[in-house]
Order: C-alpha cells, then structure tokens, then sequence
C-alpha cells in the first residue's frame, strides 16, 4: 500500500514523514500549488504622513533601489525590539 501525506500544518511531522519516504512513491498525491503555501503573518499599521514626508521617503527609498514601504519596514525591524 503506498502511504499517503500527511494532512498536516506541523512542520516536523511533515520533515519525519520526507525522511522516511520518497516523493517518486507518491506522484498519485501530489498536485501543483500555484499559490504561496507558507504565508507570513503580516500586519497593515496606517501611519499618517504629510506629502513632504512622503516625496522624501520615496526618493530615499529609490536611492537604495527600494521600494517605500520595503524602505520602512527596514527601519521598523531595525530600530524596535520584541517586548520580552
């Protein structure tokens, strides 16, 4: 009988099943995702600025060839710490 994949979210119960079975026993299961599997938890925060502020952003953000919010993000995970 060949086994099936485990209908499961848990990390290591799906790596203990693949280290102990092989992708070729089970193409009758497999089906393409074309969608992203594994998606970070994400938060919108509206942050009002004043439209100097933002022209300003912006150009920084194309001087280091990224977008603004890509820019700002950057700023957040460096500059804030995880309350312990």
């Amino acid at each position: 009988m060949t086994p099936q994949i485990p209908q499961t979210d848990s990390i290591k119960e799906l790596a203990d099943f693949w280290q102990s079975h092989d992708l070729t026993d089970l193409d009758a299961e497999l089906e393409e995702v074309i969608e992203p599997v594994f998606v970070p938890q994400t938060s919108v925060l509206e942050v009002p600025l004043t439209s100097e502020q933002v022209t300003a952003l912006r150009r920084l953000a194309e001087l280091r060839g990224v977008n603004a919010a890509a820019l700002v993000q950057e700023w957040v995970s460096h500059n804030l710490q995880p309350i312990q």
